[in-house]
């Protein structure tokens, strides 16, 4: 009786990880949801970016809408940054708690950052697309920045030092992590050589 109650009890705790499939859903609608809204805002910033030849513009309405047009661009690649972010978190969450997808394991084309192999790996991937919608809206911001002080642009050089300390670390720790894994394969070779 007591093994019975134990294997039920174990089979339900194992099969409630299914509830990530709400997670897992969710996610990939809101993904689908911000890459049409991105995609609409191109829509309109196409229409709105054929007036710009308009001979009878003048320089000031055409500098107005060179700046609004880039600022659009901006926001729509934070859209589609955002939209990526919801994609790569359903697919590892689903990697991680369902199954693993055959086809991202199989296909040699398919792109590396969709295969998830742990929590670790889920973080690590987040937080580099994370950075980069960081950077994005920054970029954003630094557009439509007033400098009025010589303080404004000492804080604009500073936060794009920060940036470029924060991809230079990004990207150290990423080959740093492949030349750790590459010294271990050589360790295991070597070990199995001896043997």
């Amino acid at each position: 009786m007591m093994k019975f109650v134990e294997s039920f009890f174990e089979g339900s705790m194992w099969n409630s990880r299914f509830v990530v499939l709400s997670a897992v859903l969710g996610s990939l609608f809101a993904g689908f949801a911000i890459f049409y809204m991105a995609t609409v805002d191109v829509v309109y910033l196409v229409q709105h970016t054929l007036h710009y030849a308009d001979a009878s513009m003048t320089e000031e309405a055409r500098k107005v809408l060179h700046d609004s047009t880039v600022s659009h661009i901006v926001e729509v690649v934070d859209g589609y940054l955002l939209a990526t972010v919801m994609l790569i978190f359903s697919l590892g969450l689903y990697e991680l708690f369902i199954s693993d997808i055959d086809q991202a394991h199989g296909d040699k084309s398919s792109s590396k950052i969709l295969v998830i192999n742990s929590l670790d790996d889920l973080k690590s991937r987040l937080a580099k697309v994370i950075l980069m919608i960081m950077i994005v809206t920054l970029f954003e911001e630094a557009l439509n920045m007033k400098l009025t002080s010589p303080i404004d642009l000492l804080y604009m050089g500073g936060s794009i030092a920060l940036i470029a300390l924060a991809l230079y670390l990004t990207h150290a720790s990423e080959h740093g992590s492949v030349e750790h894994a590459d010294d271990e394969h050589e360790e295991e070779e070597a070990a199995e050589g001896k043997h």
